[in-house]
């Protein structure tokens, strides 16, 4: 992961992604607004509970909810088992600073996780994007092209946590680094920072990632 994040243009792709420096006329990604829609799936007062702005939000990341799911979600059982189970997953800490067994298969955000993936058509790319917006600093955005570019380990959880805490958290101390070169709000997590800098690096380089 780190060699990703090493190329002379990630803080340029960083700045773009976020709206930085834009020329006039320009145009930040949608995604940009993902963890920062309406305050944030993770302030306090919605941490524990799935809004219409959480919705709206994953579609920044060009996902959207099935409206019978997400219906049952706002209105219905779904919601309450995703809030009971939500009020139990840690909200302050970041990914590096987790125990492996609140990633691991069977743990509250597993649980959650495939709660979410088991929907009629959600999915596992849908299901974890929904999830970082509840948990930003702790579950990382995993979709099809990051997928294309770190490979896949048997849980993308895990590996990515490893890596995090390898070599005295010289990854995370990276992410860190890079965010504060870019210029980017402090909200932006050490986890957004990774994810859109691969998903940019790879997305320019214009692989055909498969499905």
């Amino acid at each position: 992961m780190s060699a990703l994040l090493s190329s002379e243009r990630v803080v340029r792709d960083l700045r773009q992604y976020f709206g930085l420096g834009v020329p006039p006329g320009g145009m930040p990604f949608t995604g940009s607004r993902f963890e920062h829609l309406a305050g944030g799936g993770d302030r306090p007062e919605v941490a524990d509970r799935i809004t219409a702005e959480d919705l709206v939000a994953v579609q920044t990341l060009s996902v959207t909810l099935p409206a019978p799911v997400a219906l049952d979600i706002l209105e219905g059982p779904l919601g309450a088992r995703l809030s009971g189970l939500l009020h139990a997953i840690p909200r302050d800490i970041d990914m590096v600073e987790a125990e492996v067994s609140d990633l691991a298969a069977g743990s509250l955000a597993d649980q959650a996780w495939h709660l979410l993936r088991d929907q009629p058509d959600v999915g596992w790319v849908i299901a974890g994007k929904l999830l970082a917006r509840k948990r930003p600093r702790l579950l990382p955005v995993y979709d099809r092209v990051v997928r294309c570019a770190v490979g896949r380990p048997p849980s993308f959880w895990l590996a990515l946590h490893a890596e995090l805490r390898a070599d005295d958290r010289a990854l995370h101390r990276q992410l860190l680094a890079l965010s504060q070169t870019a210029g980017l709000p402090e909200t932006v997590s050490a986890l957004r920072v990774c994810d859109v800098a691969v998903w940019m690096g790879h997305r320019a380089e214009e692989h055909a990632c498969p499905r």
